[in-house]
């Protein structure tokens, strides 16, 4: 990539950051109020984040608090408090992971404990843990997923937590409940063996008071929108698709507010009024699950497994079916491709006009966002990557299943800064909020950055 090519893609940067603040409720850019941040970018500029720390020595290591039951639901964060979800199950549930082939289910009995706790971001304190519901699960999961794998959502007045086959369920911000839905059982898994139930992971999203879900389950999958302060359904729109795992997103475009889906049979945008198809694309990989990006007119959408694994740029101007003869053709609704370039579980991150990715076996890819070419592409060693990376615009944090952070420069080159050790497995995406970072580890919070605020970013 030329410098007169990184000149012309810079306002990029300025155009996404301007989304960030228009998609989000209020001030909510200013928190990172669900999956994955503001309009799920996975980037907070502004405050420069630490990029070395060592938990055995405490070494940036802020504050270190244990956290019952197993989840990968990942904290999102309003103002002073941090929030996550988590399930307490009898006895130690297995957990599995690195790469494997294994697609079989446990068999989770006995009566389970879906929880939403509050810590004070600067201490980490307990402000509440409350239990929001409780049952014998309605389905199973995979070995390496949980009973409680969405992130919740809030708008600074209320929390919006999907229990996957258990309900929707709405809190006010100390955690006391204001409405339920039971949406059926959430069937997930391997479309070829139905037996085999992965888990429910799909996100809620809220925007403009609304709470928008993606079902795609075995049978009767659809995209519904609720009103958030009372639950009400406004529209419910079925889809025909086989499992996915992949959380909504909002997207400006010529026509009005869409929301994009990720999917293999149907990927595409919603109206986000009325529900309506605007535009649809069929093929890719057959578990889809990393979330759509958008920016700059176009919507950066990677899904994996089977024979292809596309890294694809869609534009928001696309109408109708704009699915092409052949997978690695472009077309007036697809601004350009790679058939064998992209993620499987890792949603990507835009920075800057390039777009990162990172497969589940660790290969991180840098593609020139505008016209999909490749800056670089380096292997990471690991044994499994699950969480999405997220940045300070200066580095990506990237999240290995055994806990690993690798540490990279933002750059049209690879230069790997730090790698860190966190001492426990994490497959839940971090956060961060003012030059903070906030882990959830297998049984953990913690939070890295300078005990000095003014020296934050200088540890290195």
């Amino acid at each position: 990539m030329t410098k007169g090519d990184r000149k012309r893609i810079r306002p990029w940067k300025m155009v996404l950051g301007a989304w960030v603040m228009l998609a989000a409720a209020g001030d909510a850019a200013d928190h990172w109020p669900q999956f994955r941040g503001p309009a799920a970018s996975g980037l907070v500029e502004g405050a420069p984040t630490v990029t070395r720390w060592n938990v055995e020595t405490g070494e940036n290591i802020l504050w270190k608090v244990p956290v019952a039951g197993l989840a990968h639901s990942a904290p999102i964060i309003w103002e002073d408090r941090i929030y996550l979800t988590t399930v307490v199950a009898p006895g130690d549930p297995e957990l599995k992971i690195g790469l494997y082939g294994d697609i079989s289910s446990t068999e989770d009995k006995g009566v389970h404990h879906w929880r939403l706790i509050a810590l004070d971001r600067a201490t980490g304190q307990v402000v509440f843990d409350k239990e929001g519901h409780q049952a014998v699960p309605r389905s199973q999961r995979h070995r390496k997923a949980t009973q409680c794998n969405s992130t919740p959502a809030t708008n600074g007045e209320y929390i919006v937590a999907y229990f996957g086959s258990e309900g929707l369920f709405c809190f006010d911000m100390e955690g006391e409940l204001v409405w339920k839905k039971d949406l059926g059982a959430m069937d997930a898994g391997y479309f070829k063996v139905p037996t085999s139930q992965w888990g429910f992971a799909s996100s809620p999203i809220i925007h403009e008071g609304k709470v928008i879900v993606q079902c795609d389950v075995q049978k009767d999958a659809f995209l519904a929108v609720y009103d958030l302060k009372t639950g009400e359904e406004l529209w419910k729109t079925a889809r025909h698709d086989v499992p996915t795992w992949s959380t909504p997103a909002i997207a400006p475009s010529p026509g009005g507010t869409q929301i994009v889906v990720n999917g293999w049979r149907h990927t595409g945008g919603y109206d986000f009024k009325t529900g309506e198809e605007i535009w649809k694309l069929n093929g890719g990989g057959d578990i889809p699950v990393p979330t759509p990006i958008v920016g700059e007119g176009l919507v950066y959408l990677t899904s994996a497994h089977g024979i292809y694994r596309p890294m694809r740029a869609v534009r928001l101007s696309a109408k109708g079916d704009i699915t092409p003869p052949d997978i690695k053709e472009t077309n007036d609704g697809i601004a350009w491709v790679h058939h064998r370039r992209g993620n499987y579980m890792q949603t990507p991150i835009l920075i800057d006009g390039r777009l990162f990715a990172c497969s589940d076996r660790g290969v991180l890819t840098c593609f020139n966002a505008k016209d999909g070419s490749i800056v670089f592409s380096e292997r990471l060693q690991g044994n499994g990557f699950t969480a999405s990376p997220v940045s300070d615009g200066k580095h990506l944090y990237i999240v290995g299943e055994f806990g690993e952070i690798w540490v990279v420069k933002v750059a049209d080159e690879y230069e790997r800064v730090a790698l860190n050790e966190m001492g426990e497995s994490c497959l839940a995406t971090p956060a961060i909020r003012e030059g903070v970072l906030y882990f959830r580890t297998r049984g953990s919070m913690m939070a890295i950055g300078k005990a000095d605020p003014g020296a934050q970013g200088a540890g290195d």
